[in-house]
């Protein structure tokens, strides 16, 4: 029975722990983590954890003689890294929620100490553990549509002025970004999956359109350049209204996109389009035939994670991808920051390698408004297809 605990319970924890106890027969949640020990104790009267340990600090956690072989890093995003790396440390594998860090040294230390203490470090990026995001890849990746040409990601969400009341979101510092990194990092790491590889130059626009409470931008377009001249276009917001999320892939020979729709054409002699019912129908078939997971979402990646934790092999998703997915939000930032296109990798004396070098050359769109300890205990919304 693997032993696990949660640091952080604010908001997105509920995930999480809604996700371990989908797995009661592997793992047993025994210790929450929070600054304020009140939030714990609600999170473990809601849902009935029994006799789990509260602690008000990572570090007290550490210094019990509590054995945990899973922490699930939940904080907001500036403590990911140090926090991960002190749990690594203490030879606790490690569940961090998203952004993995906020740049891209941060993201190399955490895997230098995943290395040294033969430990597992997971990036969370639950969405590769939706049917509808799984099936769209094994379909590109079976060739059946032909190469992908151009591709159009849409991390659309909308939230409210009072969003950026609380008081770590819309600053830099803590933060760290706005949509670019916080919401459309879950599709800007399917893009780098369905692709199999990183866009070699990046061009990237910011603005703030609707939160003058907020550091961050709120709206960003990205285009990236592939090695083999494919283009994909990423949208990242929260200003769009009908939070309609997804991805569209334009093929050589067909368009897939999730959630699941397909067209394909053949060519006239004039060059103009006549439908190529048959490749659809191949499509759709081989879509249909892809086995549906038992769980989805975090409950997915969870459950990857202890399986792997158990058998000795490395989880579905790990560090390197949460890294991935850092390094291309950083180059998009980099490119709307300085207003031209960059080339990937970020290398270690780049400026935008340190959270540091980011934050000095960052756009402060608005200063900073309220500052609220808490939004309350309401429902939040974690993405609609």
């Amino acid at each position: 029975m693997l032993k696990i605990a949660v640091i952080g319970t604010g908001n997105i924890s509920q995930s999480h722990i809604d996700g371990l106890l989908a797995f009661e027969d592997k793992c047993k949640i025994v210790a929450l983590v929070d600054i304020k020990p009140e939030v714990a104790k609600k999170k473990q009267e809601k849902f009935k954890l029994g006799d789990v340990q509260i602690f008000e600090s990572h570090q007290d956690l550490i210094k019990s003689d509590l054995k945990i072989d899973i922490a699930h890093v939940c904080t907001p995003p500036y403590t990911h890294a140090s926090i991960a790396i002190d749990c690594m440390d203490a030879g606790m594998n490690v569940l961090v929620e998203k952004p993995m860090g906020t740049c891209v040294k941060e993201c190399d230390e955490m895997l230098e100490a995943e290395k040294r203490n033969n430990v597992t470090l997971a990036a969370v990026a639950q969405n590769r553990f939706r049917d509808i995001i799984n099936k769209l890849k094994i379909v590109a990746d079976s060739g059946i549509a032909g190469k992908i040409r151009c591709a159009h990601v849409n991390s659309f969400w909308w939230r409210g002025h009072s969003y950026y009341d609380l008081w770590w979101r819309g600053t830099w510092e803590k933060e760290g970004g706005g949509p670019t990194l916080n919401h459309a990092v879950h599709h800007i790491d399917m893009i780098n999956w369905i692709q199999n590889e990183m866009p070699q130059e990046v061009t990237g626009v910011l603005t703030n359109v609707m939160h003058d409470n907020s550091e961050v931008e709120d709206l960003s377009f990205a285009t990236l350049k592939y090695k083999d001249g494919a283009i994909a276009q990423v949208t990242s917001s929260v200003v769009h209204h009908g939070e309609e999320q997804g991805i569209e892939l334009q093929c050589a020979d067909a368009k897939i996109s999730a959630p699941f729709s397909v067209a394909a054409e053949l060519s006239r002699d004039n060059g103009f389009p006549t439908p190529n019912k048959e490749l659809v129908d191949k499509i759709t078939q081989k879509y249909n035939s892809i086995p549906s997971f038992k769980h989805e979402g975090h409950a997915g990646q969870i459950g990857d994670l202890l399986d792997a934790i158990k058998e000795g092999r490395r989880p579905a998703i790990t560090g390197i991808d949460g890294k991935n997915t850092i390094e291309l939000i950083t180059a998009i930032y980099k490119s709307g920051f300085l207003k031209r296109t960059v080339e990937l990798p970020i290398k270690p004396d780049d400026e935008f390698y340190t959270f540091d070098g980011i934050l000095k050359n960052a756009t402060y769109f608005y200063k900073k408004g309220e500052s609220k300890d808490s939004l309350g205990d309401e429902a939040i919304t974690v993405g609609r297809y």
